[in-house]
């Protein structure tokens, strides 16, 4: 008798499981003369075991954010999930990372309590440094930041990301009425074009995912190849993409994305799908690891009420 696992989406978790089965020999009334009769289904009679472990999706990638985070490396550390990512890469295999927060604010260790945005009080307490976002770009400038997490509204085959304009920037000669303004920068374009890797956290949506992206805010790898050289970019580029359906990760020639992992219980065709160029897929694709008991017991105690990870 082996151990059949599996697994099968519910709303916003991923629901693993591992059963046994165990065939016995049961009986039922036979519908047409009301004899008993063996039960002939084996397959539908046996002691289930199960071994489940639930998580959301937001949790799965809060893992995987943390893992892309090295023992000793400086890390911009975004909004939302990034926040919970850079305190899950500390507490399990990155001790010795640093954390930079676009407010001013450097830190060894990660904050006490979770965080709804990066000025909050307990961000301050215990920071070896509470100085302003100019001190940390100018940091970022002199190349001593390893990687920085950012988000999009839009990104394309090249990791370019919009947050500017949907439908392109108007201007005289192109009024374009119908663009919709978004928030815009921030200190998003600096981080893409000065940390030496950049980490991507969005939705995987079609109307997300472009071919061309309508405007960029923060670059990517331009056209591919060795677009940021030519540029002028001194380093940097994105490292991976990590979705609401899988890891993408770009070509180390042609700069182009391809998926390299698909969350478990998400096929690839519905990547595919939702991806608006032809994307490439990994010939050694594989399923993005989910979190481990470890992991989500930190996440579970550091954002009890679920306030990022369980919407």
């Amino acid at each position: 008798m082996g151990i059949e696992r599996g697994q099968y989406v519910q709303g916003p978790r991923i629901i693993q499981y591992a059963y046994q089965h165990r065939p016995t020999l049961g009986i039922e009334r036979g519908a047409e003369n009301g004899k008993l009769k063996p039960l002939n289904l084996p397959v539908a009679i046996f002691h289930f075991q199960a071994q489940c472990m639930n998580y959301t999706l937001p949790e799965l990638m809060v893992a995987a954010a943390a893992r892309e985070i090295r023992d000793g490396e400086i890390i911009f550390v975004g909004t939302r999930l990034p926040l919970l990512a850079f305190a899950l890469a500390k507490k399990t295999h990155a001790p010795r990372a640093i954390g930079f927060f676009e407010s001013g604010i450097i830190r060894d260790t990660p904050a006490q309590e979770v965080l709804y945005t990066m000025g909050d009080s307990p961000n301050i307490l215990g920071a070896i440094q509470c100085g302003s976002t100019l001190d940390l770009m100018g940091m970022m400038q002199r190349g001593w930041v390893d990687a920085g997490f950012i988000g999009g509204a839009e990104i394309d085959k090249y990791g370019n990301l919009n947050t500017s304009y949907i439908g392109g920037k108007p201007h005289s000669d192109h009024p374009n009425p119908d663009f919709t303004r978004l928030p815009g920068s921030g200190g998003a374009c600096d981080i893409a074009a000065l940390a030496r890797r950049l980490l991507i956290i969005m939705p995987h949506e079609k109307r997300r995912f472009k071919n061309r992206v309508d405007y960029i805010t923060s670059p990517g790898y331009g056209t591919g190849g060795n677009w940021r050289e030519t540029v002028g970019l001194p380093r940097g580029g994105p490292g991976a993409v990590i979705t609401t359906r899988g890891i993408l990760r770009f070509d180390p020639v042609t700069k182009e994305m391809y998926l390299a992992s698909n969350h478990p219980g998400i096929p690839v065709e519905e990547i595919l799908a939702n991806t608006g160029w032809d994307l490439k897929v990994a010939s050694d694709l594989k399923e993005t690891p989910p979190p481990t008991r470890e992991e989500l017991n930190f996440i579970r105690a550091y954002d009890p009420t679920g306030f990022w990870t369980r919407g």
